[in-house]
């Protein structure tokens, strides 16, 4: 007889109750996780994890005790060790140092539970790739858990962290660090050790100075400092050669950072007290795209503000502002302009509320056009390679074609082709394009082509007739910023939406947008979002304009309590 069936009769558990209540995890799972190592419990109310989950790999499944005779395909002994365990939204207030028994876990689920502490066994699953510890209630880490040298995510947001130790900066493979939402007041020098990371975010906290050392994160992309008490940041920040994307929001800076980092294309210092742009702090800013400076105390933008000339939406939105320099205008990529709560004067406020174009077009007449930029214009239409460009396509199909060319970017002379026709339809598909070529035309759809562009970052689509958003879109994981504002889109699927993880920029601002739907709320990534100049009442346009963190943490609270859009992270 087997000992497992010797064991279930009586002898040393005899005096153990055996009355039977129903599993809390259901055998049928634990069998499931044994063939495909993965095991998801998330959202099962559980207070505590179950000692089977822990001796998933140590102990036969239970038809294995029970019964000998079983298929071929249920052969414990060739099941594989858990990779992925997936706790999220449950009750755990501990973990027991059995943990230890999973060594092959690559994934480890904890957030949205009320964890006060982990156990230092912890420290040996030296498989551990990621580890998710959101929402919870600690107030610190076993130190053995910085020894996990192949962690390459940790998320720690919406915790009650303090501070942290030196012996952070033993996570050198980290990728994404996530410490947003809890008390930090200072971080270890040790930080500028971690060279793998690309994504840190640190808003929300009490930092008041960031150390000298944050400038060896030569890999860093995006670097959220939002909502602290930041009062100056370091030139030496300049030495962050990958940054992408810099958010500084709600700090207490007074003068905008000087930043020569060449690859910074998004810069979001609003709600600041800066009263003054210097020239030099301008010129820096060699690829910027998307420049925030609302809600600060801004006079007077210098001219040099028209050599950003990769500038495509500035937003000056309730500064101190009365004049406007005219060379703005001449911004050849800039398609967004908002300057509504500022003293403007010799603006009238009807032409503000006529958005971009015209105010540009307004700015331009100010302007003497000089003659050498008439010729430039007069011979602009020419075409120096007519046969790149499929005219018969443009004219007779209104279908703008450039495919299949493994191009980098996409000819001028196509657009001037196209200058004079009503193009409806674009295909750009099979070529290495980064990003669309922002143009206004009456675009209704994108073809689903598009889907193959897998390195696609940025989407400009501003002033054109889309009624939806475009479905292709949805499908393009690696976008970060898609720009349809001036349309007439009615309707955004946020379920979608949720799946574009790297997206953090969404301007739908004067659409026909009715309503807008709460789960918007959840895309996490996204840090810039614009809805003003949409029908819909709520949110209330008060809330709108004071910006994104203010309009996405109401969303979340409109939420419904058991929402089906709700979010499962695997």
């Amino acid at each position: 007889m087997s000992r497992f069936k010797r064991a279930s009769q009586g002898g040393s558990l005899a005096g153990f109750k055996t009355e039977e209540t129903e599993p809390t995890v259901p055998s049928g799972l634990l069998k499931a996780a044994g063939k495909s190592g993965q095991l998801n419990l998330s959202g099962r109310g559980l207070k505590e994890l179950p000692k089977e989950v822990y001796r998933l790999n140590v102990d036969p499944p239970l038809d294995a005790q029970q019964n000998v005779s079983f298929a071929e395909s249920d052969r414990w002994w060739e099941q594989t060790d858990l990779t992925k365990l997936l706790l999220s939204s449950n009750q755990l207030t501990q973990l027991s140092d059995d943990i230890r028994l999973l060594p092959a876990l690559m994934t480890l689920d904890l957030h949205d539970n009320q964890m006060s502490s982990l156990p230092s066994a912890l420290g040996e699953l030296q498989e551990l790739h990621e580890l998710r510890l959101s929402h919870n209630q600690l107030s610190a880490l076993p130190v053995e858990v910085y020894s996990l040298n192949k962690l390459c995510s940790m998320t720690l947001q919406q915790n009650r962290l303090e501070s942290l130790p030196e012996e952070l900066g033993q996570l050198e493979n980290l990728t994404q660090l996530d410490l947003s939402n809890n008390l930090l007041k200072d971080l270890p020098s040790s930080l500028g050790r971690l060279t793998s990371l690309q994504k840190l975010t640190l808003s929300h906290n009490k930092l008041s100075v960031l150390p000298d050392s944050v400038a060896q994160l030569k890999n860093l992309k995006l670097f959220d400092c939002s909502n602290n008490q930041l009062t100056d940041i370091s030139a030496n920040l300049s030495e962050m050669l990958a940054l992408e994307q810099l958010y500084l929001r709600h700090n207490k800076l007074r003068a905008l950072p000087k930043l020569p980092a060449p690859a910074l294309k998004e810069l979001y210092v609003g709600n600041n007290h800066i009263e003054k742009l210097e020239a030099e702090q301008l010129s820096c800013l060699k690829a910027i795209s998307l420049l925030e400076l609302r809600d600060n105390k801004i006079q007077t933008l210098p001219e040099q503000i028209s050599t950003l000339s990769t500038l495509t939406r500035l937003d000056l939105t309730n500064n101190d502002l009365s004049t406007l320099p005219a060379s703005i205008s001449l911004l050849p990529d800039l398609k967004v302009l908002l300057l509504e709560g500022n003293p403007l004067r010799g603006i009238r406020r009807d032409l503000l509320k006529k958005g971009t174009n015209e105010l540009l077009k307004y700015l331009r007449g100010r302007i003497k056009e000089e003659p050498d930029q008439a010729e430039e214009q007069q011979t602009a239409m020419t075409l120096p390679s007519q046969a790149r460009v499929n005219v018969h396509s443009i004219k007779t199909l209104k279908l703008l074609d450039y495919s299949e060319k493994q191009a980098a970017d996409v000819p001028e002379e196509l657009f001037d082709a196209a200058a004079d026709t009503i193009v409806t339809s674009v295909n750009f598909s099979k070529n290495q394009l980064t990003s669309i070529p922002p143009r206004n035309n009456q675009l209704t759809d994108l073809p689903s082509e598009m889907k193959d562009l897998t390195k696609l970052r940025s989407v400009t689509l501003i002033y054109n007739r889309f009624k939806s958003f475009p479905q292709v879109l949805y499908d393009i994981v690696s976008l970060e910023s898609v720009l349809l504002g001036n349309n007439q889109v009615n309707g955004v699927d946020p379920h979608r939406l949720m799946k574009l993880i790297n997206l953090s920029t969404l301007d739908l601002s004067n659409n026909d947008l009715l309503n807008v739907p709460p789960e918007l709320g959840l895309c996490s990534s996204l840090r810039c979002l614009s809805l003003e100049g949409n029908p819909f009442r709520a949110p209330r346009a008060a809330i709108v304009a004071r910006g994104t963190d203010a309009v996405m943490e109401y969303l979340r609270g409109r939420i419904p309590t058991r929402s089906p859009l709700t979010p499962v992270f695997l």
